[in-house]
């Protein structure tokens, strides 16, 4: 039946909300121990919706909402969350990342790594990297390009080699590692914790930089697909201004995808590939859904397990040579505990103790 997976996806939204404000203030007092929330807004549909549940869960007066743009940066990204941030009533910076990035080689080092391969490249020519057409057909390999284009002139594009295409992934990772820097800067001055703002495709897919938007205290939409996190957007008055705009990575100085950049697919069908995969259906129904061929469902497929496994890493913390007690096995079991007892999940973090006294 057309539309049985969209349908699958749809949500109670009221009652998605109230269970992620609830863990958002049971986290905040209870596991972390902070007093409010720092939110980097992109202008983008997922940290609008974090910020709106932060201020939901902590009172707008307990959020704040950095804006960290670099030169690269599209300004309609600024203007859209800063104007949405108003809306909230949470307080709100401006932190402009370029000087920490001019500091640390980042432009220098991956247009330098753009040379290698593009000679004649210059530094005020644009750039992005970009995938294949057609990634999903049968025998594609999917190898990255680089293209480039100067400010009067014609795109060109390059088959990367694996070295140069490291380089310079490395050298733009440096951007998501300085916002990371600037969150806990003003998380710990402020004694908040810092929101994560990945939907379930990025963080599945390990579409994000280890030490750069990959670290949070908590992230509260990992688990929504991307048409749910716009099923929330809705709900919690996001603007039209900001779940209007096409999903992109804002990395390169030229407009990129995030499809041409790393999924393949356009997030709304992915959402629906990711979905019937995890429910085992078989690629010739979900094909006749989405509007592919079965053997395109199929490479889907591959491709989803092929990035749950290479980006492992990603998810990874740090590995010890032996495990060292630090002592809260105590506590987390009682945590452990008070969640999965029936009679108390809807209960707020201030009757803990009591909680505690009452169980078994």
């Amino acid at each position: 039946m057309p539309g049985t997976i969209a349908s699958a996806l749809r949500l109670d939204v009221e009652a998605a909300v109230e269970s992620i404000v609830h863990f958002m203030r049971w986290q905040l007092s209870e596991t972390l121990r902070r007093k409010g929330f720092v939110v980097g807004m992109s202008g983008g549909v997922d940290s609008s919706v974090c910020a709106a549940l932060a201020a939901r869960a902590a009172g707008a007066d307990r959020v704040f909402a950095l804006f960290l743009p670099e030169r690269e940066s599209d300004p309609d990204s600024l203007r859209i969350a800063a104007e949405f941030a108003r809306q909230l009533g949470i307080s709100h910076a401006t932190e402009d990342i370029a000087p920490i990035l001019e500091g640390a080689g980042c432009y220098r080092r991956r247009n330098d790594a753009i040379r290698r391969v593009v000679p004649e490249f210059r530094d005020d020519w644009g750039c992005k990297l970009a995938l294949p057409a057609g990634g999903l057909e049968p025998g594609r390999i999917n190898v990255s390009s680089i293209v480039v284009r100067p400010p009067e002139g014609e795109e060109q594009r390059v088959r990367l080699p694996p070295a140069e295409y490291r380089e310079i992934v490395a050298a733009s990772n440096f951007k998501q590692r300085a916002r990371a820097m600037m969150e806990y800067f003003h998380a710990d001055r402020l004694h908040y914790a810092v929101v994560g703002t990945p939907n379930r495709l990025e963080y599945e897919q390990g579409f994000f930089v280890k030490g750069g938007d990959g670290l949070a205290d908590l992230k509260p939409i990992a688990h929504l697909y991307k048409s749910q996190v716009y099923q929330l957007a809705e709900f919690l008055g996001v603007p039209v201004a900001v779940t209007s705009r096409p999903p992109t990575t804002d990395t390169f100085s030229l407009p990129q995808s995030q499809e041409e950049f790393y999924y393949l697919l356009p997030t709304s069908t992915l959402d629906q590939v990711m979905y019937a995969h995890e429910a085992g259906l078989a690629p010739e129904f979900v094909a006749e859904e989405v509007g592919l061929t079965p053997d395109q469902v199929r490479a889907a497929y591959r491709d989803v397990e092929q990035k749950r496994v290479t980006t492992r890493y990603l998810h990874l913390g740090p590995q010890l040579a032996e495990h060292v007690d630090l002592g809260w096995a105590e506590a987390n079991e009682i945590d452990r505990m008070i969640e999965a007892h029936p009679t108390t999940a809807a209960r707020p973090a201030v009757e803990r103790r009591a909680v505690i006294e009452a169980l078994p």
